[in-house]
């Protein structure tokens, strides 16, 4: 078993539920539209690839994970697999891909202005990009694992630069979500209140990373002990994608080259 950082998303922690079952969202609505030469970005444990592998002429992934990679070669030897940082996208020619996905990435990256155009340069004609990345106007506390996180406005301004053809969408939950991240916001609220002097908001973010590792998964076992049944049950059909609203968790961006 593989141990995740709380910030990757994993199917394997229950507490984990109802942020993974979000993340899995996506790639079931991008599920029907998988043809052709797929890459993905930021591939993570690989959950996604049942869902994209089927319908695809070829599947290329890229991760920083070298053990996360080797994990997802074993399972689907034809997929291919590549260990870099991004962006650039390296050894990747121009117009050679008809799909890319990247889930749950950007808002990591400290020059997505390059990464959007990246993006674009391996695209083929007629080829889309399917993007999704947190809603900022939903966070509860800074997240130091993000470079960045975009409200609709930054977003837009961003895929705007390369794209002129392009749409922002928002997953959105329910009842039952939007009762989870009540009670997420309120132990985060909790924990925040001992930091009088705000040092969340002002220190660097490597050294904020180890403590808000600790506190998110000690945090996310409380909720599931707290309210065991809630984060059980949820599940995909607790999220839908909407248009844009107050509602939106993550941005849903279709981009064609």
């Amino acid at each position: 078993m593989f141990l995740f950082s709380t910030e990757v998303t994993s199917s394997q922690i229950i507490s984990d539920t109802p942020l993974f079952q979000r993340t899995l969202k996506a790639y079931t609505l991008v599920a029907e539209k998988i043809y052709g030469d797929v890459l993905e970005i930021g591939c993570g444990e690989g959950y996604g690839l049942e869902f994209i592998y089927k319908n695809a002429n070829s599947v290329t992934v890229i991760d920083k994970s070298k053990s996360v990679l080797d994990k997802i070669k074993r399972k689907h030897p034809k997929i291919t697999v590549l260990n870099q940082k991004i962006p650039p996208l390296r050894n990747l020619k121009d117009n050679s891909f008809d799909i890319v996905i990247s889930f749950q990435v950007i808002e990591h990256i400290k020059d997505a202005n390059l990464f959007i155009k990246e993006i674009h340069r391996v695209l083929k004609p007629n080829g889309k990009a399917y993007i999704t990345t947190p809603n900022s106007k939903k966070t509860i506390a800074r997240n130091p694992w993000h470079h960045k996180e975009f409200n609709y406005n930054e977003i837009d301004s961003l895929l705007k630069n390369t794209f002129s053809n392009y749409s922002i969408m928002g997953i959105e939950g329910n009842l039952k979500t939007s009762k989870y991240y009540e009670r997420n916001k309120e132990a985060v609220e909790k924990i925040l209140r001992y930091d009088i002097f705000n040092f969340q908001t002002k220190i660097p973010s490597f050294l904020l990373k180890i403590p808000y590792e600790i506190l998110n998964r000690i945090n996310r076992n409380y909720l599931l002990r707290k309210n065991k049944a809630l984060v059980k049950e949820i599940d995909l059909n607790d999220y839908k994608l909407n248009d844009y609203s107050d509602k939106t968790l993550d941005f849903y961006c279709v981009l064609e080259k």
